[in-house]
């Protein structure tokens, strides 16, 4: 599984699989363990070890490591969940209803609304099948469907324009 980790705001790739772990394209040798009764971890990365403490942050993927005797704030969230929270940020506007996006390349499977209904927050639009699995893309305000450009059976690409709402 590939994950992105943010430490202290610089990105790092971060790739776990079956034959072990590699950090930005260099495969590395990598090893976690817990000390019994205490909330250390040991980690050790090649021939280094370092004992760290984990604290988990309020939203999901976050949390305050120390490490050294030094405090870092570190986000770990999977390729997937990633792009779709950078996403939705980035579509996300301060008013209105906003536009529904794909939020990744996919196959549309249902359309629910057509344009004149009037759609409340958090109901479902659209249906489109990505990675093996079926996502219903909900509406984030309350508003009145514009236009459709969505069509059951059709690919579409990451970021295109589904459903207008106003």
């Amino acid at each position: 599984m590939k994950y992105v980790v943010s430490v202290n705001g610089e990105d790092v790739e971060v790739v776990l699989d079956g034959s072990g772990v590699s950090v930005e394209g260099a495969s590395v040798d990598a090893h976690l363990a817990e000390v019994p009764g205490t909330p250390v971890r040991l980690v050790t990365i090649g021939d280094a070890q370092h004992r760290v403490i984990v604290r988990r942050g309020s939203q999901r993927g976050q949390y305050t490591m120390w490490v050294g005797g030094f405090r870092y704030e570190v986000e770990a969230l999977d390729e997937r969940t990633r792009t779709i929270r950078d996403l939705s940020a980035a579509t996300a506007g301060p008013a209105g209803p906003a536009p529904l996006r794909a939020p990744m390349p996919g196959l549309i499977v249902r359309v629910s609304v057509e344009p004149g209904d009037r759609v409340q927050s958090g109901q479902g639009l659209v249906v489109m099948e990505a990675m093996k699995m079926e996502d219903e893309l909900r509406a984030q305000a309350a508003g009145t469907v514009k236009a459709v450009h969505a069509k059951p059976g059709s690919a579409v690409e990451k970021g295109a324009l589904l459903v207008e709402l106003e």
